[in-house]
């Protein structure tokens, strides 16, 4: 059987239609081709005349002289021939020389070009460094010489925004849309920054209409900044527009052929770390890398492989490289996708790679206790109707075994999936038949156990089936000029009419089920198509059975099925076409149905080692037999938990394996099972459990330099030399850090200087033979076992000049541990400059990350130097400094620190205390990320530990103690431990008097054993005022003692002291039936049971025995009053469905006579209806609760027999408590949100049945919280809360959600304030807002007229009145409703365009009458009407109403404006 997946016949069939079915046709237009070229050739040795003979002689000369004719002719063709081919070889010789020279001339040229190209990169690097040197001098703030340019695009296009600045140094260029920040790593198919040579470009790739924005860029040194911008406007182009005007259409020149191969160094940023997926679901690897030089056309070729196999671009896998990532998406995951995935990118140079496991677990079973879906099927050996289909097996741990598999077929172009076995096959390995020649099919298989069947496995690649001997039956031979011949078999074998038998029938497999027989074709075979028949005959029988007798078979091989097990079989094989049947071929040798391949046997032993914090190599030993393996499954459990999870969901062929996933510390163990087509082997036997860590290998190659120094900080300078501090890397590369070294160098200079020659052992150093006033900087690398490790960033510039200041210099080393969720702990080392006086504290300093803000965290300098931060926000990051102090003031504050996320780390532990089993006392930290190389350093007040007189540490595995060998109150204080070679892992301890008493009582009692207590000595206040007094033990025996002593005196059993023991359960008990101030003192219980002993104290002094007394005390007059009318339950409140709140009481002992009353601070509330006592239950509503309703209610209770009161304070946060419940009722009945348009914009209601302004309500927009503004107004009326949104916009659409916070959850109402629902309001808002303008802006009188005028005749009348208008009014003025004309004795006039006055000269009693004033503008106005009576001198005046001003009488706009 051929191992290769898809023959070399296949590949030149196409998988995608079903056109290549009616084979028969075929062979009718070979048979008549191959009939024609016979009559031709018969043709051709007829010679004329030949027919005319009349004697044997006379036809024997005619045959001799054709017989020569023919040799004659034929030596002429072979000579023609060979002529021909010598002329043919001659000339091919030629053109393959004058190709070797004109590929010869093209290498010289491109050799001269790439080294033109070469010789012009070194000119023009040397160049620039050569102006880079001269410009070093120069130092100069920001200068833009060529700005952004604003672009309009259209849609789907790229744009790039570019301009050029200069400056010294390099400005740092970021850009900006819309004022914020852009990142191209958020979205790097969006964005794309370039910067080369002082041009900096943005690229928006397929720009969209969101991207219309203004951008901005800002150019930054340290001399300052420069910024540009431009907009960009991207048009949408609708039916019948052009997206692309003519004269910008984007033209794609041709390039010219891609260069694959250059010197390129390729260096990997972002990788791709071990993944795990699942099936069915969506993932793509990706690793993003700078290429140095980045030219377009000269790229590096990227590929990915699978376990060393490449991938190609499929249905089910996606490759993408470009702009400096490389991408493997996988459209859907299955388990066939497992393994060991490698990015290489090929140069000439070289090649770099990067490697990552990917792991594919099963999907959910359809049916629970399935299993997981096989994997790997491929189709081996196709024929005409035959091809053997083959799969790898599930792992299955926690399901049932496999009991076999369905096979499934599928014709290409359909969806049409049909069960190949009708019984599931126990073995890997299928022949499937009855396939339709011509065809092409998928397959896949289905696992089945005893729950039920799996998913179904991803589809094969698609085979086609077609019989491999066609092909070799025609050979075509190309000639020149594009002709070519072709040469066919059935040609040259001429007319055969019954086939021969087939030959050489043997079984190519045989299992327990089947039988494979494979034959060849009779030679010669003819132009007929061939048909097989298979008979067998078990040995011994004599009897011969047709086995496909209702089915011709077309390939030669077949699969026989139906055999008894355990029995020989003999076969023959005969083949047929249309003329007849062939004899049988020759017998098989005997062959017997049986398993030749059987299931592995047992790997071998299994060991695990360390490798990550998270992973372990498993190692074994493979099985005796290991032929035909698929491979390895391995499987991992936690010690002790006695389940067990796959590692690995595909079948691994090597003995050696790295699990991923596990957790850090935990114990594991694990086991292997080899497996191949029959199924798995035996589990292996378990290795050894393993803790999982970090390994620390022990040879130098494996081990690694570490990490760089940091925090670079200036101690002191003198004027001719420095002193310096810096940070011990985070991570010492497995090795203990040997030193350090230090390079120096002035600053605008190139060139760094070594300091010290010898390792520095510290992390301060001192810096000679500095120049003075000089500026200078510094890096620092550590060394180790290995080598040295990379340097760190360089310092800032520091001056060397002498401090001479009062005040101290700066603290240093600065080390943030115990990081929990809203506090942490900060180290220091002290200044190495002290200033003029001894440093007598330090504050510490804090602010968020982002902000300017610095927090003092201690207002009294600490003299300590550590400090716990605490109060901080659990999420944020935060910097720190440190500012010593002395007489002479602050110093100098410390480098800020690294920013530090205060969040505790998952599964982060304390520091514990306890005592050993021999009374001991320790303290114990635990650390899971601990290695080999961590080391766990104890500290007292933060000052590592060396007074081993007193302490001794042990530390074993991930565990340290630290024991007090004799522990005093001088070991009081806090203890703290840090572990390197971890991220940071610390813990503090504080052993103060209440620990260290607790610990010391615990030591002593193992020491010294006593009797343990259940409880210590006690009391409790019985119901009628009664002392009782009690101790609890675990245990007592028969032959125990006790005793009560009460101040020094013991006390017997009697009246005034009931005593009691209960020793089955343990319990000694006093009853004291009269409790008084005479009984104040000590209360002793001892207690002895054989060698034990125990007491317990109970000091009842001063307030503790007053508290005794009060109860007691209380309890009588409880009990007294409870002998006449009370609450049984004191006044609580409720909320009711309608949102009322009710103050409720329950009442006891009552009678008719009992009379009940509310009181509100003092005073008495009025109620409706008289409370029924009968019901024993009280209550009163307050409707519409608020603030008003807060004081102090109480609820009296009162009869002949007592009285009784309860007491309830509605304020702070009890109003609060009801306002939550209240919240909580008025959520539940929250309405649907509504639209409600105003002149202002756009109002959100939500109608409840209770609302109040101190109710918890958030509103939202897009699910951003919105708080109150002027454009977002919130607030809320009687059983309506409401969102205003003013002067709606675009911006303002989509969903709004009320959310309403009660005291157990949160109540939503959501409204999509978009599409028509945003359209029809904001076309009514723009209606009213238009009515509110027009009523704003109309001619209107604003005051000054009064409705009746009295005057004298004679005398001069002046109406005037200030009237208003935007635009300016037009003002008229009315005599009875007519307009009178200007003349001597009616004046009026307008002053400032809103002063109207008109003047009646010497009025008579004909000006008697109504007069108004119309005043109006294109948004209409108003008329006043004022009525003037004349009257004569001498008579009376009329009486008038004072202060009555005229009304005024609205006037319409004009037409103009009420059209739309």
């Amino acid at each position: 059987m051929s191992s290769v997946a898809v023959p070399f016949y296949q590949r030149r069939h196409k998988h995608f239609d079903q056109s290549y079915r009616n084979i028969q046709t075929r062979y009718i237009l070979e048979e008549y081709a191959a009939r024609k070229a016979a009559s031709r050739r018969a043709a051709y040795y007829e010679l004329p005349g030949l027919g005319k003979t009349t004697c044997r002689l006379c036809a024997r000369r005619a045959r001799s002289l054709a017989h020569e004719a023919i040799q004659e002719s034929r030596k002429r063709t072979h000579e023609q021939s060979t002529h021909a081919s010598e002329e043919k070889r001659i000339r091919f010789a030629n053109e393959l020389s004058v190709l070797e020279k004109e590929i010869h001339t093209a290498r010289h040229r491109a050799r001269e070009h790439l080294d033109r190209l070469e010789v012009q990169r070194m000119v023009e690097e040397n160049m620039a460094l050569e102006r880079h040197a001269l410009e070093e001098s120069i130092s100069r703030a920001p200068e833009i010489l060529v700005r952004l340019r604003s672009h309009t695009v259209w849609e789907k296009m790229s744009v790039s925004l570019c301009f050029t600045v200069q400056g010294f140094p390099t400005p740092v260029v970021q850009w900006y849309k819309n004022e914020e920040l852009i990142s191209p790593a958020s979205d790097p198919t969006k964005y794309r920054i370039e910067s080369k040579y002082g041009v900096h470009v943005l690229h928006i790739n397929r720009a969209d209409f969101d991207d219309s924005a203004t951008y901005s860029a800002v150019a930054t040194n340290v001399h300052g900044q420069a910024s540009t911008n431009c907009a960009v406007v991207v048009r949408r182009y609708r039916e019948g527009e052009e997206p692309h005007p003519a004269g910008i259409m984007p033209f794609h020149l041709p390039l010219s052929y891609d260069v694959c191969f250059t010197h390129i160094d390729v260096q990997f940023l972002e990788k791709f770390g071990v993944t795990f997926a699942t099936e069915g679901e969506t993932l793509t690897l990706k690793c993003s890398m700078l290429i140095t030089p980045d030219l377009k056309r000269l790229q590096p070729r990227a590929e990915w492989y699978r376990d060393d196999v490449l991938i190609k671009d499929s249905k089910w896998t996606k490759l993408y490289f470009g702009e400096g990532q490389a991408a493997l998406s996988f459209t859907h995951l299955n388990k066939d996708d497992e393994g060991l995935y490698t990015l290489r990118m090929v140069t000439r140079g070289g090649v770099s790679e990067y490697s990552a496991y990917l792991f594919v677990r099963d999907a959910d079973a359809l049916i629970a206790g399935a299993p997981g879906a096989p994997m790997d099927v491929k189709c081996h050996d196709a024929n005409r109707d035959y091809v053997i289909v083959t799969w790898k097996p599930p792992n299955t741990i926690n399901e049932s075994p496999v009991i076999g598999y369905f096979v499934d077929k599928c014709e290409v172009g359909l969806e049409n999936w049909v069960q190949c076995n009708d019984a599931p096959v126990k073995i890997c390995k299928y022949p499937v038949t009855g396939l339709y020649e011509g065809r092409s099919y998928i397959f896949r298989v289905r696992a089945v156990n005893s729950a039920g069947i799996s998913r179904p496995s991803r589809v094969s690649e698609p085979v086609a089936a077609l019989d491999p001997v066609d092909l070799e039956r025609t050979q075509t031979i190309h000639v020149e000029e594009g002709r070519k011949i072709v040469i066919r078999k059935d040609d040259l074998e001429g007319d055969i009419q019954i086939p021969g038998p087939p030959t050489n029938v043997h079984a190519s497999e045989i299992s327990k089920t089947y039988v494979v027989l494979s034959w060849d074709p009779p030679v010669p075979r003819g132009r007929e198509p061939l048909t097989y028949f298979i008979e067998k005959s078990m040995v011994g029988s004599g009897s011969w059975q047709r086995v496909n007798a209702q089915v011709a078979v077309k390939s030669p091989r077949y699969a026989v099925f139906d055999l008894a097990e355990g029995k020989p079989y003999v076969f023959r094989v005969l083949s047929a076409n249309k003329h007849g049947i062939s004899d049988p071929s020759e017998i098989t040798v005997p062959i017997q149905p049986e398993d030749t391949i059987v299931a592995p046997s047992t790997p071998g032993q299994v060991v695990a080692t360390r490798n990550t914090k998270t992973s372990v190599v498993v190692q074994w030993d493979k099985p005796k037999h290991e032929e035909d393996l698929y491979g390895y499954y391995i499987d991992y459990s936690v010690v002790g938990s006695n389940h067990w999870e796959p590692s690995n969901h595909k079948p691994i062929k090597y003995n050696r394996f790295v699990v991923h996933g596990l957790e850090t510390g935990q114990q594991y163990i694990f086991r292997v099972k080899a497996v191949n087509a029959v199924g798995f082997s035996e589990n292996s036997q378990e290795s050894e459990a393993i803790t999982v860590q970090a390994a620390l290998r022990q040879s130098v190659s494996h081990m690694a330099c570490p990490s760089y120094p940091h925090g670079i900080t200036l101690l002191n300078c003198d004027g001719h030399s420095m002193t310096l501090g810096w940070k011990a890397p985070r991570y010492s590369g497995g090795s203990p850090i040997l030193g350090y070294y230090m390079d120096k160098r002035e600053a605008n200079h190139q060139n760094w200087h070594e300091v010290n020659s010898s390792l520095i052992t510290q992390t301060i150093y001192t810096v000679e033979d500095l120049t003075e006033d000089a500026f200078y900087e510094f890096k620092v690398a550590a060394a180790n076992l290995v080598g040295i490790g990379q340097p760190s960033d360089p310092s800032e510039h520091f001056k060397c000049k002498a401090w001479t200041m009062p005040e101290p210099g700066p603290a240093y080393d600065l080390t943030i541990c115990e990081v929990r969720n809203t506090s942490l702990v900060l180290l220091w080392k002290a200044p190495v400059y002290e200033g003029k006086s001894p440093i007598t504290g330090y504050l510490v300093d804090y602010k968020e990350v982002d902000t300017e803000d610095w927090i003092t965290a201690n207002e009294k300098p600490t003299p300590k130097r550590y400090f716990k931060v605490t109060n901080l926000q659990e999420g944020h990051s935060y910097v720190f400094k440190v500012r010593a102090v002395n007489d002479g003031g602050i110093g100098k504050s410390s480098e800020i620190s690294e920013p530090v996320l205060v969040e505790a780390r998952p599964g982060t532990k304390e520091i514990f205390s306890g005592v050993d089993d021999e009374g001991n006392i320790y303290l114990a930290f635990e650390c899971k990320e601990a290695t080999d190389a961590s080391h766990f350093a104890w500290g007292k007040s933060y000052e590592e530990i060396d007074d081993f007189d007193k302490f001794k540490i042990e530390t074993e595995g991930s565990c340290s103690k630290l024991y007090f060998k004799n522990p005093d109150k001088s070991d009081l204080g806090t203890y703290s431990i840090s572990v390197s070679d971890t991220d940071g892992v610390s813990s503090s301890f504080v052993m103060d008097d209440e620990e260290f008493e607790r610990l010391m009582a615990l030591s002593n009692e193992i020491k010294n054993p006593t009797i343990p207590l259940k409880s210590e000595l006690a009391y409790e206040v019985l119901e009628k005022g009664q002392v009782r007094f009690w101790i609890q033990a675990e245990s007592l025996s028969p032959d125990s003692t006790f005793r009560f002593v009460i101040n020094d005196k013991e006390v017997e059993n009697s009246d005034r002291h009931k005593i009691n023991c209960d020793r089955s359960n343990g319990i000694i008990e006093m009853v004291m039936e009269q409790f008084t101030i005479d009984n104040e003192g000590t209360y002793t219980v001892q207690i002895q049971d054989g060698k034990a002993k125990n007491q317990s104290s109970l000091v009842l002094i001063g307030d503790a025995f007053k508290a005794v007394l009060a109860e007691s005390q209380l309890q009588q007059k409880e009990f007294l009053r409870k002998q006449g009318p009370h609450f049984s339950e004191f006044l609580y409140w409720k909320v009711s469905e309608e949102c009322e709140v009710l103050l409720v009481c329950k009442v006891a002992n009552t009678k008719k006579e009992t009379v009940f009353k509310w009181y509100k601070d003092g005073s008495g509330i009025d109620v409706d209806e008289v409370p029924d006592l009968q019901k024993e239950e009280c209550h009163l509503s307050i409707p519409g609760l608020s603030r008003k309703d807060e004081g102090v209610y109480k609820a009296t209770l009162s009869d002949d027999r007592g009285h009784d009161v309860s007491t309830l304070e509605l304020s702070g946060k009890v109003y609060d408590d009801i306002i939550l419940a209240l919240s909580e009722v008025s959520g539940k009945s929250a309405s649907p949100l509504k639209i409600l348009c105003t002149e202002e914009g756009i109002m959100l209601q939500c109608f409840l049945k209770y609302y109040n302004e101190e109710m918890k309500i958030n509103w939202s927009h897009r699910e951003s919280k919105i708080s109150s503004s002027e454009k977002m107004k919130i607030g809320g009326g009687e059983n309506v809360a409401w969102l205003q949104i003013r002067e709606p916009t675009e911006k303002d659409k989509g969903n709004y959600t009320i959310e309403i916070f009660g005291n157990k959850e949160s109540y939503k109402r959501t409204l999509d304030l978009s599409g028509q629902a945003f359209d029809d309001a904001f076309a009514e808002f723009q209606r009213l807002k238009a009515a509110a303008f027009a009523e704003k802006n109309r001619g209107k009188v604003i005051g000054g007229l009064p409705d009746v005028v009295t005057i004298m005749d004679g005398k001069t009348l002046n109406l005037t009145c200030t009237v208003f208008g935007n635009p300016d009014p037009e003002v008229t003025w009315f005599k009875n409703d007519k307009v009178f004309e200007l003349n001597e004795h009616y004046a009026f006039s307008l002053e400032q365009g809103k002063y109207a006055s008109l003047t009646i000269k010497g009025v008579t009693s004909e000006d008697s009458g109504k007069y108004s004033i119309h005043v109006k503008n294109k948004y209409g106005g108003e008329k006043v009407d004022v009525t003037i009576s004349v009257y004569r001198h001498g008579e009376k005046m009329p009486e008038i109403k004072p202060g009555q001003l005229a009304k005024p009488s609205p006037i319409p706009p004009s037409e103009e404006v009420l059209q739309p």
